[in-house]
């Protein structure tokens, strides 16, 4: 009866502790910076072979995600307005301009996500969409944390477009199948339902995405808990109004209208 009673006070004490971790973790609010790197090279048909020549293989950014207990806010950190390349032909400079997106989430399953297109700002509100994911046996450290690997893949129907081809020939080309191969990385240690972009339905906080190995890939540098500053986390608010279903239409349409001349050449 005593060694039963004892097994019962270490559960019991099991439990609490558990619950103590979880509230803990769930108390936390900070930043998680993240660095962005992007294939430039990957995507481009092999009609289009030139283009490597005008644009670098490999395209960085920085991305911030502030959180605290029930909201999450995850955004663009813009350091320069425009990056010029060279096109080495002709004295031409091709001009990329980072976009400003923002992405705001919270507990209720409420997202909302400032997009920046053609020079406007849209609100897209939406619900949080459950991802497939599949859990690994792999284990690896990131900005300092051990995390388990998830993964998933998706498939989607798009309508291919080729650089520089005129909207009549981009109308007539039949619609793809496009698979996508997700792979995250994520820590229970900080709270669960936290990540970049779209990536944040996992028990934990993502940490590292690898997206088609290799093809985006984005990486946790550094996680600081620490109180958040005033208007660092907060919901957009500055912007016209739309579905993902509209935005996406808008996009499509003003592609074809463009030949998919998504960049700015100048001489």
């Amino acid at each position: 009866m005593k060694i039963s009673a004892m097994k019962k006070v270490i559960l019991l004490i099991g439990i609490l502790v558990s619950f103590a971790a979880l509230h803990a973790v769930m108390a936390q609010t900070g930043v998680i910076n993240y660095e962005v790197k992007v294939n430039m090279h990957r995507n481009i048909p092999a009609e289009r072979e030139g283009m490597k020549a005008m644009i670098p293989e490999f395209r960085t950014s920085k991305q911030q995600l502030f959180f605290n207990a029930s909201e999450s806010h995850y955004k663009t950190v813009i350091e320069d307005e425009e990056e010029q390349f060279s096109t080495g032909s002709g004295g031409m400079r091709m001009t990329f301009r980072m976009p400003n997106t923002e992405m705001y989430m919270n507990n209720s399953g409420k997202v909302i996500s400032k997009q920046e297109f053609m020079g406007k700002n849209y609100l897209i509100e939406d619900s949080v969409q459950m991802a497939p994911w599949k859990f690994g046996d792999q284990v690896k450290t990131v900005a300092g944390y051990e995390c388990r690997m998830a993964y998933y893949t998706r498939t989607d129907t798009i309508q291919a477009m080729v650089i520089g081809t005129p909207p009549a020939s981009q109308e007539k080309r039949e619609p793809q199948v496009r698979t996508t191969e997700i792979t995250a990385w994520y820590t229970d240690k900080i709270r669960p339902f936290l990540g970049p972009d779209r990536y944040n339905t996992l028990p934990g906080a993502v940490l590292a995405v690898d997206i088609n190995n290799g093809e985006r890939v984005i990486v946790a540098k550094t996680v600081e808990l620490r109180e958040l500053k005033k208007n660092e986390l907060k919901e957009p608010t500055n912007g016209t109004k739309t579905t993902q279903a509209e935005f996406r239409k808008l996009m499509e349409e003003q592609m074809k209208q463009m030949g998919n001349r998504g960049m700015t050449i100048r001489n």
